[in-house]
């Protein structure tokens, strides 16, 4: 087993942890209310959930986030992920893309169009690459290899700073960020890891040719934590770990900061009843990784079951809170 394999087989089995996750820090969703309707005078069944992002049809506003890529039990995940996507008519986030570009034999373990011809599929790179020799051609590599749709660039500050010999040299990101993006000829979305987007970076971005953000706020996994349990077997500065913007407040920021702009909802989205609220906050789509970990490992069927009941409660809550469907939902008062 190669040193990368066995890092990112390290990573996953960090990511089952508990203790991966934020443990003060909640997304805030928990606290935005939700109407109920004694009569809510439509049906269950007649709730639409489909929607249209990056130009894709989807049959409810989900996507499968991003987790994993470069060894083979992360083949046999992306796999399991990208055929109940395909089942259910839902898009999926690959995980980051580096180690392909720099070992391209660890390609079949992204290689997931066999399995989901017809996806909305969301390539992945890390900013930090950009400033280390990544251009446009590594971008295009990137989605060409896997016959994605877009892109999307990855911040994680943090949890660089966490790794021994990670990449902390962030200074000109957010200009190098627009050139590249300036160059290409595909979507490319802008995302956090699960420690948020702030305001002062998505006013840095605002003037990039960028078509969605994904907000990413704390409250669910901790990528930091992730790293110093994979580096240590434990988390060392956990004060530091639980650093960042929650869920909710991210999303509110972001829709005020940039208005017109498309938004990606992850970072602790566990419920339907969460998917709803980060919605009704101004999401187009939510993102969903940690919760389908489990299940990806297990089975297509096993993902596919986890995935139709969380949709299952996103529609319920839209029947008892009188939305009939996301267009209402998205509808000020």
């Amino acid at each position: 087993m190669s040193r990368i394999e066995a890092r990112k087989l390290r990573h996953i089995d960090a990511c089952l942890l508990p203790e991966s996750q934020y443990q003060k820090v909640k997304t805030g969703l928990e606290a935005v209310p939700w109407p109920y309707r004694a009569l809510p005078e439509g049906n269950l069944d007649d709730i639409k959930l489909d929607t249209v992002f990056l130009g894709r049809r989807l049959q409810a506003p989900v996507l499968i986030g991003a987790m994993t890529g470069g060894a083979e039990k992360a083949r046999f995940i992306n796999r399991n992920l990208a055929t109940a996507a395909k089942t259910l008519g839902l898009g999926m986030m690959l995980g980051s893309q580096r180690v392909m570009l720099e070992h391209p034999d660890t390609w079949e373990s992204f290689n997931v169009r066999e399995v989901a011809p017809d996806v909305l599929l969301i390539g992945n790179l890390g900013a930090a690459q950009f400033m280390l020799g990544y251009g446009a051609d590594h971008a295009r590599r990137a989605v060409d290899g896997v016959m994605a749709d877009a892109l999307a660039i990855h911040l994680n500050p943090l949890q660089e700073a966490m790794q021994r010999g990670g990449d902390t040299r962030w200074q000109g990101v957010a200009y190098r960020l627009k050139q590249v993006a300036r160059a290409l000829d595909f979507p490319v979305i802008v995302k956090e890891v699960g420690h948020g987007l702030d305001v002062q970076t998505l006013q840095a971005l605002s003037d990039g040719p960028f078509a969605a953000y994904d907000v990413a706020g704390a409250g669910g996994t901790s990528w930091a934590r992730v790293e110093q349990l994979v580096e240590h077997g434990r988390v060392r500065t956990p004060d530091l770990c639980e650093l960042g913007v929650p869920t909710a407040q991210a999303l509110r920021q972001a829709r005020e900061t940039l208005p017109q702009a498309q938004l990606i909802a992850s970072g602790g989205i566990r419920t339907g009843l969460d998917a709803a609220r980060a919605l009704s906050l101004g999401a187009e789509v939510v993102a969903v990784a940690r919760p389908l970990l489990e299940p990806a490992l297990e089975s297509s069927e096993a993902v596919e079951a986890w995935l139709r009941d969380f949709i299952h409660e996103l529609r319920v809550a839209l029947f008892v809170g009188g939305h009939k469907d996301l267009k209402a939902l998205r509808k000020p008062g």
